[in-house]
């Protein structure tokens, strides 16, 4: 090894140690000289000014918080997204109301006194006034970790820079670091990089809901196009807050190119049916089979599609259990889709009745009875009719048909509905339902005695 590459982790040791150094004695510094201030009697005025106010903040918070509880379960009708602004108001009374009695108390001091005696209470109401800030913006953050990590950074960058220390700090920052040949990384990159990425991820969130709802709203597109502009648009915010974030830090993004080639050769062979579902579940969004609401069969499963998945969809049914049916199966498999076109389903109904019964009858009232089912259409091409179907061994046969046009409604309660209208109306008019009667004799059992009618004796 040479000499020069044996100096050179020592001479980066040596200067973060020296970073480290300088900006220790930064802080000290900075702590010596607020525990002095802290001893001059303004100072310390200020800060019992301070501490007051915050303790006043906490005594006055409890009945406005509860007040302002009550009136927000009021608030029946409001949309979920202003719900959840006021729980966060609601859960920071007590630091709204510290920031505005100190910038009260700053902005009175400021007018009556000279400035130096209201200086402590200003650095106080600028971080307090930050921190508020920097709570309320992290809220649009969705990961709790992230949103964290963005919260506690942006407070330790803030105070950093209203103590005049932030220079001090990024060296040292910079000079912790990891290098691999040509690559360098500092613990100052990664925190830029959480930083930037956390506010450009946030930004395509916030985005992303709302083109979502705009899309969604759009009566003119259809439901399986909504799903995909918002599933696109998704994509796309985030594919490229995540590059350009990627980007203002300073990272070369040619080098990835590679390396996302190889990576994407391995993801084909290892993730093949998480590919085929990805890829049916757009080819699903795109030919418009099924849509959110449709009715379908598969198989067993019958139900109403509840949502379209990037993996699977998602199928309610009548008995609440709901599926997740992966895309693919949806693009090899049989599908029933009872709503595809139109909503207009005919159902049929097989019986029978005696061979005594007039089947002009039969025919008749089997027609009023289904129309007398609510959910049964009785206009048009759709009304209901009956025809006979065959003469069985102890029955006359029968098809009742009739037409709905809500099979989200169910199919088995209107089957079963226009069964018992059936029912009522063949007890009314005396129609029988026959059934088959079997005589059942044990092998052991005496045979029946026959008696000679009269007159036929000799």
């Amino acid at each position: 090894m040479e000499p020069e590459e044996q100096t050179q982790p020592k001479d980066a040791l040596a200067e973060s140690t020296a970073e480290a150094l300088e900006f220790g004695q930064r802080i000290w510094e900075l702590a010596a000289e607020g525990a002095g201030l802290l001893l001059r009697p303004w100072n310390a005025y200020q800060a019992g000014i301070a501490l007051a106010l915050f303790v006043l903040a906490a005594l006055i918070a409890r009945p406005v918080a509860g007040a302002f509880h009550d009136w927000l379960r009021q608030r029946e009708g409001w949309p979920r997204w202003r719900m959840r602004a006021g729980l966060v108001l609601h859960k920071r009374i007590r630091g709204i109301l510290f920031v505005l009695l100190i910038w009260v108390v700053v902005l009175v001091m400021q007018e009556a006194t000279w400035p130096s005696r209201s200086r402590l209470l200003a650095v106080i109401a600028n971080l307090s006034l930050a921190w508020l800030i920097v709570a309320f913006a992290t809220r649009l953050v969705g990961n709790p970790l992230l949103r964290n990590s963005v919260r506690y950074g942006a407070w330790i960058w803030i105070t950093l820079r209203i103590l005049g220390v932030t220079a001090e700090a990024t060296a040292l920052l910079d000079a912790i670091a990891i290098e691999f040949g040509d690559l360098r990384i500092s613990l100052y990159l990664v925190v830029q990089a959480a930083v930037i990425l956390g506010v450009m991820l946030t930004l395509a969130r916030v985005i992303s809901s709302v083109a979502a709802n705009r899309i969604r709203s759009n009566s003119d597109i259809s439901p399986s196009m909504q799903v995909l502009g918002a599933k696109m648009a998704q994509i796309l915010l985030f594919g490229g807050a995540f590059f350009i974030g990627l980007k203002a830090i300073g990272i070369d993004l040619t080098g990835l190119a590679v390396l996302s080639g190889a990576i994407g050769v391995g993801l084909g062979f290892g993730l093949q049916k998480v590919v085929s579902n990805l890829v049916s579940g757009l080819i699903i969004l795109l030919d418009k089979s099924i849509k959110p609401g449709d009715v379908i069969s598969l198989g067993d499963t019958f139900g109403w599609i509840n949502a379209l998945g990037a993996r699977y969809v998602s199928v309610v049914t009548r008995d609440g259990r709901e599926y997740l049916i992966p895309n693919e199966d949806l693009i090899t498999s049989q599908v029933v889709n009872w709503s595809h076109s139109n909503k207009f389903v005919r159902l049929d109904l097989t019986f029978g009745t005696g061979y005594g019964d007039d089947p002009h009858k039969v025919r008749q009232i089997a027609i009023e009875a289904a129309v007398s089912v609510a959910r049964v259409l009785q206009a048009g091409d759709r009304k209901p009719v009956c025809h006979i179907t065959g003469f069985g061994d102890s029955s006359v046969d029968y098809v009742l048909r009739f037409w709905i046009d809500d099979p989200t409604g169910g199919l088995t309660n209107i089957r079963g509905n226009v069964y018992l209208a059936l029912w009522d109306a063949f007890q009314t008019e005396g129609i029988s339902i026959p059934f088959p009667q079997r005589e059942v004799r044990m092998l052991n059992d005496p045979l029946p005695v026959r008696v000679a009618p009269a007159g036929n004796e000799g």
